[in-house]
């Protein structure tokens, strides 16, 4: 009993997306490839070859205007808890445990080292966040020197993806054993894409502390694999179980039942 109540009271590293408020401008994915060094090809029109952590996507309601709207939606890695807490799709099939879930954030992370480019990862999840470098990252001259230092720069043949900028994490973490203390404040560790948009339409913060924002926002059931309690939020594929940490909120019914990819039939029904 001891032993899990002290897992209860472990971080849960999460976002919430606020899509009535993203414009789609894109600084989110801007901000993540400078942040962590994604490479990017000379033509970035096949997104097959493209390398993104994060994308935005744009949806629809599929009604002819004048009812016409729009919606965006950034999707990062959803950093899956699973059924079981740490059985995630990518982390169950990963033969090379070159992808593990981190028990004390909640964070799905990526060993490049370990990765030989097996792809089951990719084939594995449902949200398709996970990338393969088909090339070995080339810079134009004078940008390698603009490279973040605390991130490693990818080889060809393996994959990577979002991860929740974690390279802060541990500097934010540093910085709180230098001054004597043991818990981290929740402004000292924020993702780029976080700090970048410019609507303030992401939100991150622990996921399993009241008083972040992150948590009022989302309300999860931490009972209930962390179900959101707040009724204008949800979470993409709600009906996979693969209890995700990231959370996106929006008034617009649509774009909830959108979120669990209904299909048009089924979106028409759920209408009426």
């Amino acid at each position: 009993m001891k032993e899990a109540n002290k897992h209860s009271e472990m971080q849960k590293f999460g976002m919430v997306i606020d899509l009535d408020k993203c414009t789609g401008c894109g600084a989110c994915m801007v901000a993540c490839m400078a942040e962590n060094n994604v490479p990017f090809q000379e033509d970035e029109t096949d997104p097959l070859l493209s390398v993104k952590w994060m994308r935005v996507y744009k949806m629809t309601n599929g009604k002819p205007y004048p009812e016409t709207d729009i919606c965006y939606l950034p999707r990062p890695c959803q950093h899956c808890e699973g059924q079981h807490e740490g059985h995630s799709p990518c982390v169950s099939v990963c033969p090379a445990t070159a992808t593990d879930y981190d028990m004390a954030t909640g964070i799905v992370s990526q060993i490049y080292t370990r990765c030989f480019g097996c792809r089951y990862c990719m084939a594995a999840c449902p949200y398709h966040v996970r990338l393969f470098n088909w090339y070995d990252p080339i810079w134009p001259p004078g940008m390698e020197k603009m490279l973040n230092p605390d991130i490693s720069v990818r080889m060809r043949g393996i994959v990577e993806k979002c991860s929740f900028c974690f390279h802060r994490y541990q500097l934010a973490k540093d910085q709180a054993y230098v001054e004597g203390r043991r818990e981290i404040e929740e402004h000292e560790y924020q993702t780029a894409c976080t700090q970048a948009c410019p609507a303030d339409a992401i939100v991150f913060g622990d996921l399993n502390n009241p008083s972040h924002l992150v948590h009022q926002l989302a309300q999860p059931d931490l009972k209930h694999h962390g179900k959101p309690k707040n009724p204008k939020a949800f979470r993409l594929l709600e009906r996979l179980g693969t209890n995700p940490k990231i959370y996106y909120m929006s008034s617009k019914k649509w774009v909830r039942l959108a979120g669990d990819n209904y299909t048009r039939e089924e979106l028409n029904k759920k209408r009426t």
